[in-house]
């Protein structure tokens, strides 16, 4: 009975203590793409992610209510990262549901333009001019906001002390009345929900992001569901033990502050407050004990031996890398090594699999000898937008053209393909992972390569296929299955049969690499197309934005020589990141793994007929 009295009256309480307005509420999902757009048109970097923020500690006055209620002291703000732009969830500041809207919209614009000097007025009146300028539609929508914000402000007369000081600088640089010499601290005031709340975040962002390799995942929490970002410090563990004194503090006993020495990496087992503690805490305090995941799991990733390791063919091939924090290129910094397997036992498919190579070789045996469509024709069957853009754009030009028969017709007629196909395909650890009860993706992978050799050698056009693993930038093997130069046969089919699970993903080596496999080819049409089950990984810095930085470089060289690059994933979480490396077009997302031959072979047929 006293519990359920005391959880009535704690529900009660934190209702009416709660400010904000729901009936306006607008969630972070419904303007997601939005808020992509309008950032990367502002300037923002395309490599940060989008994720929700974390409920922080937060300044300014508080009602009788929410004291009672324990609330009013914590609330999600925006914050600025080097990966990351973290907005809150949802937004219920005004009382109007479309200023909620444009308050989202906003802060996109304000974060592509914030840079972090350690001044948080000065650097977010900075980027509000920014963002002005380069959306100057905007600014009525802005002065909406800031007058409604400032509605909701409190009364510097009504304030004591330093507060009253700070909000009331505050105040003055939202009407326009110039910056205050007095320094403002985000928790010397109630949040300023029209401004980013960098804080010290960027910077610690930035040591980290510089640091050494630590496991970038270490605020990650367990749960795929909570994807909130949370703020973390550094901490020193002390490693000295005392096996006879037993301190205790009971001041701290019901504080969640406090570092607790508790090494959760090597914890395997989650006791499910895992997450609501990281909610309760402003920062997460991570002390690095002087081992890493990696070094945990290094014995299993060592390389073989070399009497169990695959033949190496030749020397190692040295290829630069992309450094973004720097901006510029590490030449040489990587070792690509060319692998083949041992001679072995021939590849025997499965039935299933034979009957599936048939129907998907005779169904690409059509387009040998299919008219092609040819564009910008001055006669045809139909409109060829691209080409009646371009001369449109020629006639209202300088130039002034004029013709009678305008090159905008595309006509389908019989012609000779010119066209190289080179195939990568990720033979990471992660492959080793089961895609359905009965089946790994490695096996997937295998099937898929073997229906794409027998379509391809039935159309006739030349192509290659290439595996590709690393573990770090001083081994990033490129598993030799079949080059250009050599037949389709049961040779190259037992080297595909002979397959496995690698090591890791450094993406960016294997694709230069191909581009130079490509580079030489006198097709007129030369194809790049990436088989992978995950995003860029490494052990060294190879994570993250690093990986995905130096990988989208790679695929910029590819497009500047002239390639086109096509990339066909199963991870579920492909439309995060691959549009921004291969663009909207340039990939395909395929659900269910054993979709995956019909939808490479599919991919390709679309890509020969363009």
């Amino acid at each position: 009975m006293e519990e359920m009295v005391g959880r009535w009256w704690h529900n009660a309480v934190t209702r009416l203590a709660q400010r904000g307005n729901p009936e306006a509420m607008v969630h972070l999902n419904d303007v997601q793409k939005s808020i992509c757009v309008l950032f990367r048109a502002a300037g923002g970097s395309a490599a940060l992610r989008l994720t929700p923020a974390s409920e922080q500690r937060i300044g300014g006055p508080r009602s009788w209510l929410q004291r009672v209620a324990g609330s009013g002291g914590r609330a999600a703000t925006a914050r600025l990262e080097p990966d990351v732009l973290a907005l809150p969830a949802s937004l219920s500041v005004f009382d109007d549901r479309t200023l909620n809207r444009d308050l989202y919209l906003w802060l996109a614009i304000q974060s592509a333009s914030f840079e972090h000097t350690g001044n948080w007025v000065a650097d977010n009146c900075r980027a509000s001019l920014r963002g002005l300028h380069h959306f100057p539609g905007f600014a009525p929508r802005y002065r909406q906001l800031q007058t409604a914000h400032l509605s909701q402000r409190a009364d510097p007369s009504h304030l004591r002390g330093t507060a009253a000081l700070a909000e009331a600088a505050i105040q003055a640089v939202l009407r326009g009345d110039g910056l205050s010499a007095c320094q403002v601290q985000p928790l010397d005031v109630a949040p300023v929900w029209i401004w980013i709340g960098a804080g010290d975040a960027l910077a610690c962002g930035a040591a980290r992001s510089a640091g050494t390799q630590d496991s970038a995942d270490s605020t990650r929490t367990h749960s795929a569901e909570d994807k909130q970002r949370r703020r973390t410090e550094r901490a020193q563990e002390n490693q000295e033990r005392n096996a006879m004194v037993l301190p205790f503090r009971d001041e701290a006993l019901m504080s969640w502050s406090e570092l607790v020495r508790v090494n959760r990496s090597t914890d395997d087992e989650d006791d499910g407050n895992a997450v609501a503690a990281a909610n309760d805490m402003d920062k997460l305090s991570l002390a690095p004990d002087g081992q890493t995941l990696a070094s945990r799991v290094k014995f299993d990733l060592d390389l073989p031996s070399t009497s169990a390791d695959d033949l190496p063919l030749g020397p190692g091939l040295r290829l630069p890398e992309w450094d973004y924090r720097r901006g510029l290129m590490q030449p040489d910094h990587c070792v690509v090594q060319v692998m083949q397997a041992r001679p072995g036992a021939p590849f025997v498919p499965s039935p299933a699999l034979r009957l599936t190579a048939r129907r998907v070789r005779r169904r690409l045996e059509t387009l040998r000898d299919a008219p092609r469509p040819q564009h910008g024709q001055d006669s045809g069957d139909a409109i060829d937008l691209d080409a009646w853009v371009r001369f449109s754009a020629d006639q209202f030009g300088h130039c002034g053209l004029r013709s009678d028969a305008p090159p905008v017709y595309t006509r389908h007629a019989r012609s000779e393909r010119s066209l190289a196909t080179l195939l990568l395909a990720d033979l990471s650890l992660s492959t080793d992972a089961y895609a359905t009860s009965q089946t790994r993706v490695i096996d997937v992978i295998r099937d898929a390569l073997f229906v794409f050799g027998e379509a391809l050698c039935a159309v006739g056009d030349p192509f290659a296929m290439w595996g590709f693993s690393s573990v770090r930038r001083h081994h990033v093997r490129l598993q030799h299955l079949k080059s250009f130069d050599e037949a389709w046969n049961e040779t190259t089919r037992a080297r595909v049969g002979a397959v496995r699970p690698g090591y890791y993903t450094r993406m960016g080596a294997a694709i230069r690499h191909a581009t130079l496999q490509l580079a030489g080819r006198p097709e007129r049409r030369r194809l790049l197309m990436l088989l992978t089950d995950g995003k860029p990984n490494d052990l060294d810095i190879y994570e993250g934005r690093y990986g995905i930085e130096d990988t989208r470089h790679a695929i910029h060289e590819a497009h500047a020589a002239g390639l086109s690059p096509f990339c066909v994933t199963i991870d579920e979480s492909g439309h995060d990141y691959l549009p921004l490396l291969f663009g909207q077009r340039g990939y395909a997302l395929v659900h269910r793994p054993e979709d995956l031959v019909n939808r490479l072979t599919q991919a390709w047929a679309t890509l020969a007929r363009q």
